[in-house]
């Protein structure tokens, strides 16, 4: 059974960093994953903190281009509002996600009729976005301004509801607010640092007492593979988003959520 729950748990991280920064919803994905093939986890911290490998995927990859801004702030009125819009934009999710924690912890990912629902809506709404004749104002993460920042952070506080999707919701927020999608998708990448990081944290804390040697054992499995499979994903988005849009994505989840509606429906 451990072996199992092992293999399963590698998975999982497989799918967490496929799916972490496309706007699919990774958690839906794991949510529902893990209810079809009996996975089980302690307070459902491994959902949460497996997304320390995805986070480290992306803190990897734009670990220069983060030094850069740190180092410029001090002198450099640009990099200092993005490092404010960042923070601005985190900032709901830290009020939101904190009174609203145990709801989502033991309502919301407990119902996998409601996340099969969110993703085909998601899909729809990602649809029409993308499709929507749109003339972009902001063409780099870096130049939204600061209440555009914040506007996308109370959209990323719809992905509390799994299914909907985090890089999704920003993404989503940040199109119909002038954003291209290039920077859409960039601006998501940002923002998954401090959002997963604080999630990760009051996560772990929350959790510190139920989780035992298998179940950090799972965890560490699929961090490991969570981190490998993000650092493929985010060098490839966005490439592809800037070419061809979010269109893919949406007929993804309008599938995947169907697929799992109808098996939960046929009492799987």
């Amino acid at each position: 059974m451990m072996e199992q729950n092992t293999i399963v748990a590698a998975a999982l991280g497989i799918l967490e960093g496929l799916t972490e920064f496309i706007p699919v919803s990774s958690t839906g994905h794991i949510l529902l994953a893990g209810h079809f093939l009996g996975f089980e986890s302690p307070g459902r911290a491994f959902e949460v903190l497996i997304q320390l490998g995805a986070l480290g995927a992306v803190l990897g990859i734009y670990a220069g281009r983060l030094w850069q801004t740190f180092r410029a702030a001090p002198h450099d009125p640009a990099a200092r509002r993005f490092i404010a819009a960042v923070l601005l934009a985190f900032l709901p999710a830290v009020v939101i996600g904190v009174l609203s924690h145990d709801f989502i912890k033991t309502v919301l990912f407990e119902t996998p009729m409601l996340i099969a629902v969110m993703l085909i809506l998601g899909g729809f709404v990602l649809l029409w976005v993308d499709r929507r004749p749109m003339q972009p104002r902001y063409h780099r993460a870096e130049d939204f301004p600061l209440p555009v920042a914040l506007g996308i952070g109370f959209f990323q506080c719809l992905a509390m509801i799994p299914g909907t999707s985090r890089s999704g919701s920003t993404i989503v927020g940040a199109l119909l607010m002038g954003a291209d999608k290039r920077s859409a998708a960039e601006f998501s990448f940002f923002l998954a640092m401090p959002t997963m990081a604080g999630a990760f944290a009051y996560d772990f804390w929350k959790n510190r007492d139920i989780l035992d040697a298998a179940a950090l054992g799972n965890i560490a499995v699929g961090f490991v593979t969570a981190f490998i499979a993000g650092i493929i994903v985010v060098r490839w988005l966005l490439g592809y988003v800037s070419a061809h849009g979010y269109g893919l994505f949406a007929w993804w989840r309008i599938i995947v959520g169907s697929l799992a509606m109808l098996a939960l429906l046929a009492g799987m």
